[in-house]
């Protein structure tokens, strides 16, 4: 039986393994054996758009239980740029949509963190992530773009990352209004890589998956 994809469309059944590999050889994991060095500082950067709603999660009883859920479908965004040895996370926010004026703005808080050492930013192909603005900027900070092959969100660290949020402050959670909401998510986040640092340590390997071309036949 072969592999089914879990998100239709985005991969990995869209991926090219022989990209990806060759894309980690040569660009990837060279960058971050300098990370390793502090000799270079790699940020994975992602946008997750988290819907007020419910969110389910597993609860063991005996009996019928009733969970409160939000009701409502308003979006709290998030675009991080994780660091890949420190597990630190800059983030831009807001309740409207990501453009690339918020990827500018994390451009800017990042080159704000006055690092004596090159920056790198791993980010996929959205339009927005590689509008001319956003390169001409990072150009004149001095931060170098380095993007995904397509479809391969196995090689964003920050994926693993956006997963534990979701699973620490908002499965089986009930929150009252949007600012609880998003106060839990940001808290979450601001927090993380010190209040849950074995568990990141543990989560954000820099060991990433890879398929080959049996494994990403759809079934």
């Amino acid at each position: 039986m072969g592999m089914r994809c879990l998100k239709v469309g985005q991969g990995p059944s869209k991926a090219d393994p022989e990209r990806q590999a060759e894309y980690q050889k040569k660009k990837l994991e060279p960058r971050l054996e300098e990370a390793k060095l502090l000799k270079r500082a790699v940020f994975f950067v992602d946008a997750a758009h988290f819907v007020m709603g419910a969110f389910l999660g597993m609860i063991w009883c005996f009996k019928r239980v009733f969970i409160k859920s939000p009701s409502g479908r308003k979006r709290f965004n998030v675009l991080g740029a994780l660091n890949a040895i420190t597990h630190e996370i800059i983030t831009v926010t807001n309740d409207s949509y990501i453009t690339g004026t918020q990827v500018c703005e994390l451009l800017r808080k990042l080159a704000d963190l006055k690092l004596t050492i090159p920056i790198t930013l791993v980010l996929d192909n959205a339009r927005y992530q590689k509008c001319q603005v956003v390169q001409n900027l990072a150009e004149e900070l001095g931060i170098e773009l380095l993007y995904l092959p397509p479809y391969s969100p196995n090689l964003n660290l920050i994926e693993r990352l956006w997963k534990f949020v979701k699973k620490k402050c908002l499965y089986a959670k009930y929150y009252a209004d949007f600012s609880q909401f998003s106060s839990a998510i940001s808290g979450c986040l601001d927090e993380a890589h010190l209040k849950h640092k074995k568990e990141l340590d543990s989560l954000l390997t820099l060991r990433f998956q890879t398929f080959d071309k049996t494994q990403i036949m759809n079934v």
